[in-house]
């Protein structure tokens, strides 16, 4: 299982992110596209790095905006799975 990180290092790793931000035990942030196929097509992108990290986000989709929550569910809160994830997300947007 993976190691939950403690609230400074919670703290350094967010200010490494743009545009996420921390929501109890979760990291979250929200993309807006040019409409709903755009949107789809961002999501679909997600699934290949996903995988190969065997780490899922939680996605809400709202016609051109997809909201993405990480926190590491088996472990109760937030890893380095979390923001691994969120730096490969970043790089897809």
């Amino acid at each position: 299982m993976a190691t939950l990180l403690n609230d400074a290092e919670i703290q350094n790793q967010i200010a490494e992110l743009d545009g996420w931000s921390l929501n109890g035990k979760t990291i979250e942030t929200t993309k807006t596209f040019d409409g709903f196929p755009s949107a789809i097509a961002f999501v679909n992108t997600l699934v290949e790095p996903a995988e190969a990290a065997g780490h899922h986000p939680d996605l809400t989709i709202s016609y051109n905006k997809v909201t993405i929550c990480l926190t590491t569910h088996d472990a109760g809160g937030l890893t380095q799975k979390d923001f691994d994830l969120a730096t490969q997300i970043d790089q897809l947007s």
